[in-house]
């Protein structure tokens, strides 16, 4: 909680001086390194706030807060079921303008956990309900790339698609013979967001004559 204060705190001062924006949409998420588990895709949203100095030139640069629900499906030998996963991402980009209308942005991403839920039911039929304390098996704190493309086709209207890579580990390390059905030791979080938006603010500024 701590970490996640002190990010926010560094981010406000900036809505001072720069252009700031809101966006929702939508996740498409998975994890890799899942095979143990035969994971699937697993469909969440997204909300956020964006701040941006004006885009003057072709590099610029992006900074987010973004609330995500994510998670995906599990499949074991005797039990199926989800897991649930609700981030706060902090992604830091570089912009790149290739005209007003289209922006590319790649950058690096921190994402912090805040709760963790996993249900199952077994393959004869019964449900088994929510696991208990399923927190206690995660990190907390995961890190990665962010890359992705805007579109801005009218005023202050954003339109999108970018895809988060995570490259710290989704579990923590646990004994063998203790890890529950829905864990694997080398898991990864792998979001596709579409989501669209608008920003506040001035888009250019005007040159003196």
């Amino acid at each position: 909680m701590r970490k996640i204060l002190c990010c926010v705190l560094l981010i406000l001062p900036g809505f001072v001086f720069s252009q700031f924006g809101l966006k929702a949409g939508l996740n498409f998420a998975n994890v890799s390194s899942a095979s143990s588990i035969n994971s699937s895709s697993r469909s969440g949203f997204m909300l956020g706030i964006f701040l941006a100095p004006p885009a003057k030139k072709i590099i610029c640069s992006r900074t987010e807060l973004i609330y995500s629900k994510q998670g995906y499906d599990f499949k074991t030998s005797t039990k199926t079921g989800t897991v649930d996963l609700d981030y706060i991402l902090v992604p830091q980009l570089l912009g790149i303008n290739i005209s007003k209308l289209l922006q590319l942005q790649l950058g690096a991403q921190m994402a912090f956990l805040i709760n963790a839920n996993a249900d199952s039911t077994n393959s004869g039929g019964g449900v088994t309900g929510t696991y208990a304390q399923v927190m206690n098996y995660y990190n907390k704190f995961d890190y990665g790339f962010a890359a992705g493309a805007e579109i801005h086709p009218f005023k202050g209207l954003l339109i999108g698609a970018r895809y988060n890579i995570s490259l710290g580990k989704l579990y923590k390390e646990v004994q063998t013979g203790q890890a529950p059905s829905f864990s694997s030791v080398d898991a990864k979080n792998n979001v596709l967001q579409v989501f669209a938006g608008w920003t506040f603010g001035k888009q250019t500024s005007k040159k003196k004559k």
